[in-house]
């Protein structure tokens, strides 16, 4: 059967040059047996003629809100109840303002308030307009509520400036469309931890030490869990990170806070995943005050101790053990340091990544990682982490819970 038989998604197109793009993607998803129903802005209709999409795809091609021809011009419900995925692509900084501010004064927009379908979207646009703080904060209300935020990819653009705002290739749409709409392993009445981000470790009232963890594959597994029906716990780290719909979430700030409320969530859940970037290391003592420089050139000598090996306790439980789950973020011997850790600290399964690999790892939207267990390993292309994380969550659930 193909990878996308019987899926109905309504492809939202919106101004733009990356439109031209949108007519492979049509192509694409209809060969995986997906069927695409296309709805186009008016900016849209000035960069691709509908009728380049009706081809493609098969089917009428939707322009208008009020369309007398269309079920007394009450389609726009029609259509909203029918699909199974809205992905807008490309979706340029004015529909993000839309969506955000709830507005429905076009065909698209009023489709995205009417339909309890997922949605996704794909942004293309200048890499200033991307960068701007109120796009930024679009970006971060629509994610709050929940829709998925495929790109943008860098690089240069038809303007001619080089930087983040490309539209994602369509294989990489695919791809993502693919791992949210294929079946997963089931999680209803399952509980799952989660740790994600990094934690900061106090030296003073001003300073800490910390990692580059954004949390963003911690964030992805707990909204993937989730959609599979998981009552999910994520334990967070100091993160800019909305949080998934449907989860509980506990902020916590250093390693022994982390540990605490991470040994309370073990005692309930069926999986632990420990995502978080734990620091190794806290200072032996907390100045009451600010540390002061001492003369330039002097060297400065800070006592560290050694925190809780978090994951490795909730492995070495002889009572009321979850599957548990490790992360491995290396910058060489990828998978020999992660075998290691491994059988070291008695996991069932550990993802290794290269956090040095471009475009991977701490604070990308993307990243490659390797699933290693005692019977093997298996290796996971790039992709945006969003995508990844349904592929992981499927794994996890087989290797937890096989008969």
């Amino acid at each position: 059967m193909s990878s996308l038989a019987e899926k109905r998604i309504l492809l939202g197109i919106s101004g733009g040059i990356a439109a031209y793009k949108s007519a492979d993607l049509v192509r694409r998803l209809s060969e995986r047996g997906a069927d695409v129903r296309v709805v186009m802005t008016a900016g849209a209709q000035e960069f691709v003629r509908p009728m380049t999409y009706q081809a493609l795809s098969g089917n009428p091609v939707h322009t208008d809100l009020l369309d007398p021809d269309a079920e007394a011009a009450m389609g726009h419900i029609e259509l909203a109840k029918w699909a199974d995925l809205i992905l807008i692509a490309p979706a340029s900084a004015q529909v993000m303002a839309k969506l955000a501010a709830g507005m429905a004064d076009d065909l698209l927009s009023t489709l995205c308030l009417a339909s309890e379908a997922r949605l996704a979207i794909a942004p293309a646009m200048n890499q200033a307009m991307w960068r701007h703080p109120a796009t930024a904060a679009n970006a971060d209300t629509l994610a709050g509520r929940g829709t998925l935020i495929w790109g943008p990819a860098a690089g240069s653009q038809a303007c001619g400036d080089v930087g983040p705002g490309r539209m994602l290739e369509p294989d990489a749409l695919v791809a993502e469309t693919e791992s949210l709409l294929r079946p997963t392993a089931s999680l209803a009445g399952r509980k799952i931890a989660v740790t994600a981000g990094p934690t900061r470790e106090a030296l003073d009232p001003v300073r800490f030490l910390s990692n580059h963890s954004s949390g963003k594959m911690g964030f992805a597994l707990a909204a993937a869990a989730q959609r599979a029906g998981a009552e999910v716990t994520l334990i967070a780290g100091p993160v800019n990170q909305p949080t998934p719909p449907g989860v509980k979430r506990i902020d916590v700030t250093d390693a022994l806070e982390m540990r605490e409320t991470a040994e309370r969530a073990a005692d309930l859940c069926d999986i632990f995943i420990a995502a978080a970037a734990v620091a190794d290391f806290r200072p032996a003592e907390i100045s009451a005050q600010k540390i002061k420089k001492t003369g330039d050139g002097e060297r400065e000598s800070l006592a560290l101790v050694k925190n809780p090996d978090i994951v490795a306790a909730i492995a070495a439980r002889k009572e009321r053990r979850p599957f548990t789950v490790g992360f491995a973020a290396e910058t060489e011997k990828m998978l020999e340091h992660a075998r290691g850790k491994l059988a070291r600290k008695n996991l069932d399964l550990i993802i290794a990544n290269d956090v040095s690999a471009a475009d991977s790892g701490f604070d990308s939207d993307r990243n490659a990682v390797t699933v290693i267990d005692a019977g093997g390993s298996r290796e996971l292309p790039p992709a945006l982490k969003t995508g990844l994380a349904e592929q992981l969550i499927e794994i996890i659930a087989d290797k937890a819970f096989a008969q």
